[in-house]
């Protein structure tokens, strides 16, 4: 078996020499030492900062950046019609979040508030136990015979 000899030199091609610009024109790159003529970026200190505009007024500085905002408690709602429960749910069942995870209509108990629209009929008596619920599903539910409790309803009434 032959022994393994390291290789000590890069290969040809792999070091190469840094370019020296600015001194003189014999070199190649004299004179404007590769920056081209005139302008900003020729000059020494001549770079720009993120945003730039080539001199007019920056988006940054031209939007105002002043006032609330209530976008961070922005909550947001799975929405469920009651058609929906009607096709999923059985008589007597109780529809609250582990449920709602059960059956597909929600992806995480934690996360999700849940309002149930009235859009559609129902005919099974459910217990509805969601965080809101609509006037015309509440109807709904109750004239099927089932219960609302809804933890955010009172808040809303007012």
């Amino acid at each position: 078996m032959a022994e393994y000899t390291p290789i000590l030199s890069a290969p040809q091609g792999a070091n190469k020499k840094p370019k020296r610009v600015g001194r003189g024109s014999s070199s190649g790159l004299g004179t404007t030492a590769g920056k081209g003529n005139k302008g900003q970026q020729s000059r020494s200190g001549g770079k720009t900062y993120v945003g730039f505009e080539g001199g007019q007024m920056p988006l940054y500085r031209r939007i105002a950046h002043k006032g609330f905002s209530n976008y961070p408690f922005k909550k947001e709602y799975v929405c469920i019609n009651v058609e929906q429960l009607d096709a999923k749910y059985n008589d007597g069942e109780t529809v609250n979040k582990e449920s709602l995870v059960a059956k597909g209509f929600i992806s995480s108990k934690k996360t999700a508030l849940v309002k149930v629209l009235g859009n559609g009929d129902v005919k099974k008596k459910l217990t509805v136990e969601v965080d809101k619920v609509s006037e015309s599903a509440k109807a709904k539910i109750e004239k099927a015979g089932g219960s609302v409790k809804a933890t955010e309803a009172a808040a809303e009434a007012k």
